[in-house]
């Protein structure tokens, strides 16, 4: 049984949340970016790969959720998230995917979750292409708002640990 990819899949996937938690720490949450505040881009991010990540039929909402909270497309009424929901909704997050990466091996990334049509790879890789991309509009935010740049770092930080690097690059 190997675990190969998986490792590296689970390396990768410590990086993805270094460079998230960045976001979390840099971001004004009020900033509006196509008429939605950056909290609420944040929440969809972080929903989005908690959906997708490990298998979206058998997903469930946080259990401070509300319909449409995780849509760009909708205001979201009175509901506001702050910093610290949504630091530990991340925490949760990182926690789920951990554990679930550890049940892995290599040849369960060939199969389909129960009722998914996508193998367990595809929704990896997807979960990472849409939380980088939301990754670049909200540091985007940031860069214009502090015209600095909040750190983004690669697979190097897994070598030199990641307690060496400052929140800006």
């Amino acid at each position: 049984m190997s675990k190969i990819l998986v490792n590296t899949i689970k390396d990768q996937t410590k990086v993805l949340f270094f460079n998230f938690s960045v976001v979390l720490k840099t971001c004004d949450m009020n900033y509006i970016l196509c008429d939605m505040p950056i909290w609420k881009h944040v929440y969809h991010t972080l929903h989005s790969l908690d959906q997708w990540y490990i298998n979206p039929e058998r997903y469930e909402e946080p259990s401070f959720h509300e319909p449409k909270l995780n849509s760009l497309d909708y205001l979201s009424g009175d509901k506001v998230l702050s910093r610290g929901e949504l630091t530990e909704y991340f925490d949760t997050i990182q926690a789920k995917i951990i554990n679930y990466l550890d049940s892995l091996d290599d040849m369960d990334l060939c199969e389909k979750p129960d009722g998914c049509k996508y193998n367990r790879l595809s929704l990896v890789l997807g979960a990472f292409r849409h939380l980088y991309a939301h990754l670049g509009n909200i540091n985007a935010t940031t860069i214009v708002e502090t015209n600095a740049w909040p750190r983004v770092v690669g697979t190097y930080a897994l070598e030199n640990g990641f307690e060496n690097y400052s929140l800006y690059e």
